[in-house]
């Protein structure tokens, strides 16, 4: 095909959305060919496209039309089976007559991500017993584990993928743990019985083939840290809700150390090494539990003595067993290899941590956690991830990252800074280089929003009931006829609310917790009337279009916790290095989540309604400007009687259409 002959962008966009049933926006055209030129020239782009852009063709197209291997990394399961069920089918077959080629593409996880075959027909080395335990034997089939091995069992016949996410209703983490393994704890398909028929080792090979990967940003994290790649080589790396990227990266690089996992690696590998070496552990084992039992939650700023020759008995005691289970060969043990490598996991796990923390990184920070059901646990974490992307992440291919939102305080530096970036436009040998491109939303925000900021309310305290806060929700909450999405900094504060206003208000009101996401989230879209309240965290993935959800609340700005042992390692670094922690740091933090729980109100092109923030810090703190600069620009009022006012005229109009 000669160079003249080459579809244009405009075009290939202009048959993709067509078939996926979309409208042409403007800020999509410009994010496909702010794409395409950093595809070309081998650059990294910043892209924020607001809500309804159509973002996912607007990186799909240029890429597909470069014909180079992409690899596309999400955050939500939603967005994966989107592009995997949805725009990539219809965009490939859209395509095809202009760029006369079908691209194939795949999904593909971690491993623990696939039923394994191994356990699903051996069942799982269990630690007590000699031999095999199976869990289908001893699980009752009245009781809910039996029914969900149960039905595990009959899907692994029918599935093509063995990929968890394709089975609904799902299963319970306990009932999936049973016929799963990590990739620590996988035999490898050359040893396996059913190494020809491995789900993960399918999707592996389907990736291979491909040329556009859809992965998730766990996998994407593991695959940069782990030294082992785990993904085909690519010359284009897509990263779609980018903002959670940092977090995730975070989360896989943390390790961690509870009592419970330490025994089970004892008992895993008592058996199979000689007595010595299986004591040492479980003495080293017995003294981390009486420790633990002790441990009050905080960061350890230096590790107390007594920790610190526990976890030295631990290493040393984890490798002699790891030497010993390498040289060991115990014919009396059912299924051999399956039960030594189960060992042999979770005691380099309990090695690679203590090392880890006995090390001490000025780089990490180590914490006490305790949990109400799980008891105290003992992690690590990086600093900051800021280097370890700029090192592995930019390298060697071109970077796309993209979310609604990327501009904080109304720059895309901070979110750059976060993900190892030196501010746009420096220079440097090994520097990345970078820009940013916002192409907006097609939604008109001052026309479609209000932004109500309950500015006469109480200053927020660390504790307290907030009563004059509840008094104004009621308020909002009756003058939106329901309709209401309430977002809380809390789990304690979205129950007592729920609570309070159960018995005050004749409308249903659901709570996160009492069902599944997915169920709340379709009954919450069902009935105008209802209210959704739980933490804010957990709703960046909600898309509820229409009137079901007319006022979005957030009962106060969404800081860090001061208790917080990461959050605030990280402030005080900035402020050592002569940075403003609080600004870097907490109100980063703050408006990533502001904005993305803004971002909940208006998703098309008819939605109006309010977002009211009941924390008059907003509009008096200095902080404020800089937090309501990153959220969409809806019309701004500190006016209580406006925020009512409008509420019930949407909600009458509403009404008066039969919504």
């Amino acid at each position: 095909m000669t160079a003249s002959s080459k579809p244009s962008l405009p075009d290939l966009l202009h048959a993709a959305v067509t078939a996926v049933g979309g409208a042409e926006r403007p800020g999509q055209v410009a994010m496909a060919e702010a794409v395409a030129d950093a595809i070309d020239t081998g650059s990294h782009l910043l892209v924020q496209a607001g809500t309804g852009t159509g973002k996912s063709l607007g990186y799909l197209v240029p890429a597909l039309a470069h014909g180079e291997r992409v690899v596309v990394a999400t955050a939500t399961l939603a967005l994966q089976r989107q592009l995997v069920e949805r725009d990539l089918p219809r965009t490939v077959d859209a395509l095809h007559p202009q760029l006369r080629r079908r691209p194939e593409f795949a999904m593909l996880k971690g491993r623990s991500n696939y039923l394994c075959l191994h356990r699903l027909h051996e069942g799982v080395p269990q630690e007590e017993e000699e031999g095999l335990f199976d869990p289908f034997e001893a699980a009752a089939p009245s009781s809910k584990l039996g029914k969900d091995l149960l039905r595990l069992r009959d899907w692994a016949d029918e599935t093509e993928t063995g990929d968890r996410d394709d089975l609904t209703p799902g299963v319970s983490d306990r009932a999936w743990s049973q016929v799963s393994v990590t990739s620590r704890e996988c035999l490898g398909a050359s040893k396996c019985a059913y190494g020809a028929e491995c789900f993960a080792e399918a999707a592996r090979e389907r990736a291979k083939l491909a040329e556009v990967v859809v992965t998730n940003h766990a996998l994407l994290a593991i695959d940069a840290i782990e030294g082992a790649p785990v993904l085909p080589g690519h010359e284009v790396l897509i990263v779609d809700e980018a903002h959670e990227l940092v977090s995730r990266v975070t989360g896989v690089a943390t390790g961690e150390l509870t009592p419970g996992q330490v025994n089970r690696a004892v008992r895993r590998a008592a058996k199979l090494v000689d007595e010595k070496a299986a004591d040492a552990l479980q003495t080293a084992a017995e003294s981390f539990e009486r420790l633990m039992e002790l441990a009050l939650p905080g960061r350890l700023e230096e590790i107390p003595e007594d920790l610190g020759f526990c976890l030295m008995a631990l290493r040393d005691a984890a490798r002699t067993v790891i030497t010993a289970l390498g040289n060991t060969r115990d014919k009396s043990v059912q299924d051999e290899d399956a039960v030594r490598k189960q060992a042999l996991a979770s005691v380099e796990n309990i090695h690679a941590v203590a090392e880890r923390i006995v090390e001490g990184s000025e780089y990490d920070v180590v914490w006490y956690e305790r949990h109400d059901r799980f008891g105290a646990s003992l992690r690590v974490a990086p600093l900051s991830v800021s280097g370890l992307l700029r090192e592995k992440l930019f390298n060697e291919r071109s970077v796309v990252l993209t979310s609604a939102t990327l501009k904080l305080g109304g720059d895309f530096n901070g979110v750059g800074a976060s993900l190892g970036l030196a501010p746009e436009g420096v220079e440097g040998d090994d520097v990345p280089q970078w820009k940013g491109v916002d192409v907006g939303s097609p939604f008109d925000y001052p026309k479609q929003g209000i932004l109500y900021v309950a500015q006469h309310l109480q200053q927020p305290g660390r504790e307290g009931s907030r009563t004059d806060m509840l008094d104004e929700l009621t308020e909002l909450v009756e003058a939106a006829g329901g309709r209401t999405l309430g977002l809380f900094s809390s789990m304690r504060a979205a129950q007592a609310a729920a609570e309070e206003l159960r018995g005050r208000l004749d409308v249903p009101i659901l709570l996160q917790g009492e069902e599944t996401l997915g169920e709340l989230i379709r009954a919450f879209a069902a009935d105008p009337r209802t209210c959704l309240f739980g933490t804010l965290s957990l709703w960046q993935g909600v898309d509820v279009p229409g009137a079901s959800c007319q006022l979005v609340v957030m009962d106060r700005v969404p800081f860090p916790r001061p208790d917080d042992p990461l959050m605030s390692a990280r402030q005080r670094a900035v402020e050592e290095g002569g940075g403003n922690g609080f600004m870097a740091v907490a109100a980063t933090h703050a408006a990533l989540l502001m904005a993305q729980g803004a971002g909940r109100l208006v998703r098309a092109s008819g939605d109006r309604g309010v977002v009211a923030v009941l924390d008059p810090r907003l509009a008096k703190a200095r902080y404020g400007s800089f937090l309501r600069a990153s959220m969409p620009d809806f019309w701004y009022t500190t006016d209580r009687n406006q925020a009512r006012r409008s509420l019930a005229a949407i909600d009458a109009q509403a009404k008066a259409e039969g919504r």
